[in-house]
């Protein structure tokens, strides 16, 4: 079955290459789809199009679809092309004619739009979620390790000190940012572009206020043609939240990678959590972080691909925007598989705590040796120069000791006033 049908039937050939991975794809926008046609039918029964009696069939039949799209049952037959033509032909075969009628005043542009922004909005939702879970086990490591201390680094030589409570605090506030990009996609996607039809809207009276509140958008995108215009534009910001949250998490995969190495042995994991080598028997590979890093640095690569996909199409509705779906339903699952699974490995990370009394990392305090002698009147340059001389004579030992009270510092973390950046940053967008 073909919405567009007229007669004929195209080559078999043609129909393959065209509809490609839709049928597989659009599972995913059954719920939303039944959601989008319930709001629908009801606006179309408030202004005539619809009788009343036929109303209550439609929405009795629709939400027994909905239900089976909830529990996974909901397939797409062989040979009906898409998940619009699936709903249509289920209430057809189930009401007769009356099932026929949903379609009036839509086109599948504006329905499909529809159904992205809807699943757009709860896949963001979702990440928002997860991204909460992981900002929360950051903050609550970085107050169980605030005292202690690990070599910070510039250039990988030794630089400063540093602490995990830094290291695990860094990131969560990173999540703060990334946070701010979720909440910005959502708005984007929060807009109704039901009743803009193939683009240029339609001779019915359409009440698209009353849609809106039906599916509870914030706002219309009321010009019907911005609302087609918004096919790729919301993907593309929903990509870009998509990235962010991939290059924290990708750029952490990194940090345990290195830290879990010999040369380091900051931080270790259970066996368990690691895994061997076919021939050198004592190896415990980091594979969990080394796969994260790999697919979030591929996410990253999402925001480029849409772009591409996208540039310089000209006005209206074209099939390569079909092709949206194959970059971004895969990106939203693999974000959130890991988000889960670091969450689930820093719940058993372990932290080795007496690092810095190794020699190698003697000139971390060279710093704040030459600021314990400008505090003691010394001039910096001065300073400066006392302690790189006895460094390169051979001569400097540490004192080990470090005194950092600003704001955001080793010995001033300011978690509490990070935790309300992030309910701030979520405020509207994730409960």
């Amino acid at each position: 079955m073909k919405l567009w049908n007229k007669g004929f039937e195209p080559d078999k050939a043609i129909e393959e290459f065209t509809v490609g991975r839709d049928r597989e794809l659009d599972l995913r926008l059954a719920k939303y789809d039944v959601q989008g046609s319930m709001a629908h039918i009801r606006m179309l029964e408030s202004i005539g199009l619809l009788d009343s009696e036929e109303l209550p069939l439609l929405l009795e039949a629709l939400e027994e679809i909905l239900h089976s799209a909830e529990r996974g049952e909901f397939v797409i037959e062989p040979g009906v092309e898409d998940v619009h033509s699936q709903v249509e032909l289920m209430l057809t075969r189930r009401l007769g004619d009356v099932g026929k009628k949903i379609h009036s005043g839509r086109s599948r542009n504006d329905q499909v739009l529809v159904d992205l922004k809807l699943m757009m909005r709860d896949e963001l939702q979702s990440i928002g979620r997860h991204v909460v879970t992981l900002f929360e086990q950051l903050q609550r490591l970085s107050e169980e390790y605030a005292d202690v201390l690990m070599p910070g680094y510039t250039h990988l030589q030794v630089a400063m000190p540093s602490s995990f409570g830094l290291w695990f605090g860094a990131y969560a506030e990173s999540l703060v940012d990334d946070m701010q990009l979720l909440s910005a996609a959502y708005k984007v996607a929060n807009q109704n572009p039901l009743g803009s039809a193939a683009g240029y809207g339609s001779s019915f009276p359409l009440d698209r206020e009353m849609t809106t509140r039906l599916l509870g958008f914030q706002t219309l995108h009321y010009n019907v043609v911005a609302a087609q215009m918004s096919r790729g534009k919301s993907e593309r910001a929903a990509a870009y939240a998509i990235a962010g949250v991939a290059s924290t998490l990708g750029r952490f995969a990194m940090d345990v990678c290195l830290f879990m190495c010999q040369n380091f042995g900051f931080v270790s994991f259970p066996d368990e959590f690691t895994t061997g080598s076919s021939i050198m028997p004592h190896k415990k590979n980091p594979d969990v972080f080394e796969i994260m890093r790999g697919k979030c640095n591929r996410l990253q690569a999402v925001p480029n691909e849409i772009s591409l996909l996208t540039a310089n199409l000209p006005l209206g509705y074209h099939r390569d925007l079909q092709l949206l779906k194959d970059i971004l339903f895969p990106a939203t699952t693999e974000l959130c598989n890991c988000l889960q699974m670091c969450n689930m490995m820093l719940q058993h990370i372990r932290i080795r705590r007496d690092i810095i009394e190794e020699s190698r990392y003697d000139y971390l305090f060279t710093v704040e040796d030459v600021n314990r002698l400008v505090l003691s009147g010394v001039p910096f340059r001065e300073a400066y120069r006392q302690v790189g001389m006895e460094v390169q004579r051979g001569e400097y030992k540490p004192t080990r000791e470090v005194h950092h009270t600003h704001a955001g510092s080793i010995g001033n973390l300011c978690n509490d006033l990070i935790a309300k950046k992030m309910e701030q940053a979520k405020e509207g967008f994730i409960e």
